[in-house]
């Protein structure tokens, strides 16, 4: 690869592919999560890239890049390179907030970030949400609605923006930047993107890191609601084993099933200020504001350390902090997801795949979530066009370079034997799993230490996984001053 100066730009391009490869123009930036985020120095650029790889007529698109410099004059040749989850996040923000997990990268190799097509400023794929299903109040008439308003609005053809497509995307920037081959890390929809990317371009691959595994044989939706009923268990049983919480919250299953049965039984008031403006503003808090809030919550750590106190709060008629978390919670989701992208993901990729049939309907209803998460997928995608699809995209991952599983087993979506069913035919992997862990594991305790050391050496030694154990999880609160002392 060559880097040529000029103008405070720089230009680059493979020496193997000049006549070929598109020539990149990275100027200097500063790229950030948002507010309240520092900013981080990179190059930014655009890849040009036709809306149908396989119709050079079909028009183009521009995907937006950046590259975190490596620290060392002399870094390695093979970058490493995140990709977000959702489907629908934007790559870029994610590694913004996440950066400090890659620091250790940093010092030897590039961070060079593409923002998937329908994310962030590549082609974003955004549509209004619904200010009624924003209020909860949902039903399948009123996501048909959204779901056409949503189909009218976006400015490409969705069947373009599947996962197949997009991996042709990394391919072409690794090849017009002159990389041999990539690290890849992906994070929970991001892990699909890695895993195809390695089964399609394996000679592209070196290292494969998927966090929050998402098995490719498994379509995502079936067990939404069973897993996160799950994770819910598992935070009622902690604090049943745990002496300051069960101390104050004795009763914390049966006040979760009161919550749930008064709300059911119509919404309540609440008196917020707006998370933006300040402004107080009413929330009819209902049934389906509960759920949502809990499963969102229960991602992280630091936010499943809340529960307790949240539901014992509402339980006992204090809905204002619950219906908060809720205000905070959906709404930096909805900011952050590109949902026609997100819907163009699951309705190819998911939804068919779906054996409807064979649902445990029963476990379904039990849950808090019940069916109405799988009845929004169905409905959605009853209208959605199916898009471009590889064969072999459903496939496990079949390769002999080196994958690292990391799986938190308080995941309330992609549980550790996720990573089980994507390490079949791994045939040199490592599976590490957090204790008391959420959603993603990169920023806990060491794991910003094996990543590194694993993308150096291509390898993890009997042991290196031991200091996982020691990752420090945020115990309850107890009051809203914070845990017990």
């Amino acid at each position: 690869m060559i880097r040529i100066f000029a103008s405070g730009a720089i230009f680059l391009m493979a020496l193997t592919a000049v006549h070929s490869a598109p020539v990149i123009t990275l100027t200097d930036c500063r790229i950030s999560a948002g507010l309240g985020y520092p900013s981080i120095v990179a190059r930014c650029g655009t890849l040009h890239r036709p809306l149908d790889p396989a119709d050079d007529s079909s028009g183009q698109i521009a995907l937006a890049i950046a590259i975190v410099p490596a620290l060392s004059l002399e870094p390695a040749l093979d970058p490493f390179v995140p990709i977000a989850g959702g489907p629908g996040q934007s790559s870029i923000d994610f590694y913004a907030a996440w950066s400090a997990a890659f620091e250790r990268v940093r010092r030897d190799r590039d961070i060079v970030l593409i923002d998937q097509r329908g994310t962030g400023d590549s082609a974003p794929m955004a549509c209004d949400v619904d200010d009624d299903i924003m209020d909860g109040k949902y039903s399948r008439e009123l996501t048909l609605k959204a779901a056409q308003e949503c189909l009218e609005a976006l400015p490409h053809d969705p069947r373009y923006f599947t996962t197949s497509v997009a991996v042709t995307d990394l391919e072409a920037l690794r090849s017009a930047l002159g990389y041999e081959t990539l690290n890849l890390y992906g994070i929970s929809y991001g892990t699909r993107v890695a895993q195809h990317f390695a089964r399609r371009y394996p000679e592209s691959t070196r290292t494969l890191i998927i966090d929050g595994v998402v098995p490719p044989q498994l379509p995502l939706g079936p067990e939404i609601a069973t897993e996160s009923q799950r994770a819910i268990d598992r935070v009622f049983d902690r604090c049943r084993d745990d002496v300051g919480c069960n101390a104050h919250f004795p009763d914390l299953r049966q006040d979760f099933a009161t919550l749930r049965s008064d709300l059911d039984s119509g919404p309540v008031s609440v008196v917020l200020p707006d998370p933006v403006t300040a402004k107080l503003e009413t929330l009819e808090f209902g049934s389906d504001h509960l759920k949502a809030a809990i499963r969102l919550l229960l991602y992280n750590p630091r936010t499943v350390a809340l529960l307790p106190l949240l539901i014992d709060s509402a339980s006992n008629g204090n809905y204002a902090p619950l219906a908060a978390q809720y205000q905070m919670s959906v709404t930096t989701l909805v900011e952050s997801l590109n949902i026609g992208m997100h819907n163009a993901i699951m309705c190819t990729e998911d939804a068919p795949f779906i054996d409807w049939a064979a649902l445990d309907h029963d476990a379904i209803a039990a849950s808090y979530l019940g069916p109405m998460q799988l009845d929004a997928i169905e409905t959605l995608c009853s209208i959605w066009p199916a898009g471009v699809l590889d064969d072999n995209l459903h496939d496990p991952l079949s390769t002999d370079k080196p994958v690292l599983l990391l799986s938190g087993d308080a995941d309330p979506i992609t549980p550790p034997r996720y990573a089980e069913l994507a390490a079949v035919n791994l045939s040199t992997a490592w599976l590490l799993t957090g204790k008391d862990q959420g959603h993603g594991l990169a920023i806990v305790g060491c794991m910003p230490r094996l990543i590194a050391q694993f993308v150096a050496t291509m390898q993890l030694i009997e042991g290196d996984g031991d200091c996982l154990e020691e990752a420090f999880a945020m115990p309850f609160f107890i009051n809203y001053s914070g845990p017990a002392p």
